[in-house]
C-alpha cells in the first residue's frame, strides 16, 4: 500500500465539513497526456464560492472556460472529455477525482492544452500536491444530495447503480478475459480522514491506469493513447503484468472506483449513496451521473 502522510491538517475531512472549501495556495503540475502525447501544465487556484470546479484553457485565444459539469461531457473513447463550444479538455477524471476525494468544492484549473496530464497513470501526485497546498474553507454550506430510490443503467451485462444509503459507499467489479486481472471486486466507504489508513489517499488514489498488451497497437493506430508508457500505465499481457509489482492485489478494480469518483463528480457534489458498478466504462458512469441529476435531493450540511 502507498501511504501519504499527513502534513496538513486542514484537509482532515473528506465530504464531511459543513462548508464549501477551496485551496489554500496555488497547485502546478505539468506532464505528458495519455492519448494526445502532449505536454501540458496545469496551474489549479482557488475560486468563489458556488463557482465549482472549471477549466480555462490559456493556449487559446480569449481563454474560455470549460465547466466541469454534466453539460460539458463530449463523447469519447476511454475517457471523459469535456467541451464548451469550441474549446475542450481531455482525460479529466484523476484530477477530478482527486479534488473530490479531498473535498475541495471550488477551483479554477488553468491548462495550457487539450489534455490533463496523466502523471503516473493515477490521482497520487494530484492528491500530494493539494495536500502540500492545503484547503481553505469558504463561508458557504456545502450541498448534500442523496436519492430515496434506486437509480441505474447498463448496457448489455454492464451496470451502474446507485441505491440510497446513510453515507457514501463505493463498489466496483470488474472481468478480464486475462488471467493476471480477471474477476475482480472492492468495495469502500470513505474515511472522514483522506489521508487515515482507509482515507482516499490510501486506498484509491494511488491505483493506476491499465491496458492489455495486445490492445496497444490497434488503440495507437486510433489515435489513442499516445502518451502511454510503461512509466505511467500497468500493462497486462496473457503471460502476466508486464510492469509490476502491483501496489494492490486489485489495483485494477481500484482504479476503475478512482474514474467513477471522478466522472461522478461531474454532477457538482458526490451523491450520498451507495454506487456499485460492473465492467462499466466512462460513458456509463456519464449515463448514470445524468440519471441522477433529476433524481438527487438536496440540502444542506453534514454527515
Amino acid at each position: 500500500m502507498v501511504q501519504v502522510n499527513i502534513e496538513r491538517d486542514t484537509l482532515a475531512a473528506w465530504a464531511f465539513t459543513e462548508a464549501q472549501t477551496t485551496l489554500a495556495t496555488t497547485v502546478e503540475r505539468a506532464g505528458v497526456g495519455l492519448h494526445s502525447g502532449m505536454t501540458t501544465h496545469v496551474t489549479l487556484r482557488s475560486a468563489e464560492p458556488g463557482q465549482g470546479r472549471y477549466f480555462v484553457r490559456t493556449d487559446l485565444p480569449g481563454q474560455p472556460v470549460v465547466l466541469a459539469n454534466l453539460e460539458a461531457i463530449n463523447p469519447t473513447m476511454l475517457s471523459t472529455e469535456l467541451r464548451q463550444g469550441e474549446a475542450s479538455v481531455r482525460t479529466v477524471e484523476h484530477l477530478l477525482a482527486a479534488l473530490a476525494g479531498l473535498g475541495i468544492d471550488n477551483v479554477r484549473i488553468e491548462i495550457s492544452g487539450p489534455e490533463v496530464p496523466l502523471l503516473d497513470g493515477s490521482a497520487l501526485g494530484w492528491v500530494d500536491a493539494l495536500r502540500r497546498a492545503g484547503r481553505h474553507s469558504q463561508p458557504v454550506p456545502r450541498t448534500l444530495a442523496r436519492i430515496d430510490r434506486p437509480v441505474s443503467v447498463h448496457r448489455g451485462d454492464a451496470f451502474v447503480a446507485a441505491f440510497p444509503a446513510s453515507s457514501w459507499r463505493f463498489t466496483y467489479g470488474i472481468d478480464f478475459e486475462v488471467a493476471a486481472i480477471g474477476n475482480q471486486w472492492f468495495s469502500w466507504s470513505p474515511d472522514r480522514n483522506p489521508f487515515g489508513p482507509e482515507g482516499f489517499a490510501n486506498v484509491v488514489a494511488p491505483a493506476r491506469t491499465f491496458g492489455l498488451a495486445h490492445q496497444v497497437e490497434q488503440l495507437q493506430a486510433n489515435g489513442l493513447i499516445r502518451g502511454g508508457s510503461l512509466d505511467n500505465a500497468l500493462v497486462c499481457s496473457q503471460a502476466g503484468w508486464l510492469n509490476p509489482p502491483l501496489r494492490f492485489d486489485n489495483e485494477p478494480a481500484r482504479h476503475k472506483m478512482l474514474d467513477l469518483i471522478g466522472d461522478l463528480s461531474l454532477l457538482g457534489t458526490l451523491p450520498v449513496a451507495h454506487v456499485v458498478a460492473y465492467k462499466a466504462s466512462h460513458s456509463l458512469h456519464g449515463e448514470l451521473a445524468k440519471a441522477l441529476a433529476s433524481a438527487l435531493i438536496y440540502g444542506e450540511g453534514t454527515l
